[in-house]
């Protein structure tokens, strides 16, 4: 279990970017897999997400999680949609006893709560989302419910910049967009690059004057203690499980 130093000050919320340990799933979706997506045993993540209601201190129908599709959508959640499946890559609350989560195997796990106008939320950042602006859209939606904002964002774990290795469309994708995406980018050999997504999406938080930390690991590296789709393609496994990271209002 890991906190943000910046969101664990705030006494109105609670939050956790939680690791894969402490759970009761097992094989390659050793221990805690928040993943309903994933081929494992429905009885297992099922237990793995009343732990972490628990240990939110929410019910467990009250931990809400989203199905993620590496889209720019952000949800609002109200007291009308709370038994909705929920399609999208973002969610933002003001309603309390609900939890929020994300879940992430390598994608970028964002945390965030507006301490002015108490709405809180979370962001499921992968190269695509973040690319086509999931951020931009979150913050926009936060600053349309309220005004006067003081927004603050956590970064998860993720896969780190070394670890994060891609080809040359994928990169000229990011130039032909901008050329300053050129920065968030070093050769690895003639053919393939690494990327620094985190860093990506940490000048996307700040270019919208949000307060930004990290939580930093390499979910690619911490086998221990991250799950990582990366890896799991690398030691040829048939799936992956995924952590997950969630933040409520007390």
């Amino acid at each position: 279990m890991y906190y943000s130093r910046k969101l664990k000050k705030f006494k109105k919320i609670k939050h956790c970017f939680f690791s894969r340990k402490k759970g009761f799933s097992n094989g390659i979706y050793k221990s805690l897999n928040c993943g309903r997506g994933s081929k494992d045993k429905r009885k297992n993540i099922n237990k793995n997400l009343n732990y972490v209601s628990k240990k939110m201190g929410v019910k467990n129908n009250r931990l809400l999680l989203m199905y993620q599709t590496h889209s720019n959508k952000v949800i609002i959640v109200d007291k009308k949609n709370l038994k909705k499946v929920i399609k999208s890559d973002a969610m933002i609350t003001k309603v309390r006893g609900i939890a929020l989560g994300v879940v992430t195997a390598d994608c970028v796990p964002i945390l965030i709560y507006d301490n002015k106008n108490d709405i809180v939320g979370c962001i499921h950042a992968g190269w695509k989302g973040a690319f086509s602006n999931i951020i931009k859209n979150t913050i926009n939606k936060i600053r349309k419910l309220n005004s006067g904002n003081k927004i603050y964002a956590s970064i998860g774990p993720c896969i780190g910049k070394k670890n994060y290795e891609v080809d040359i469309n994928f990169f000229n994708k990011f130039v032909s967009k901008s050329q300053k995406n050129k920065r968030y980018f070093q050769n690895k050999n003639l053919v393939k690059k690494i990327f620094d997504l985190r860093r990506f999406v940490k000048d996307k938080l700040l270019e919208h004057k949000v307060v930004v930390d990290h939580v930093n690991y390499d979910t690619f590296n911490d086998r221990n203690n991250f799950f990582s789709y990366r890896r799991s393609q690398k030691l040829q496994e048939n799936d992956y499980g995924r952590c997950i990271s969630v933040i409520s209002l007390i």
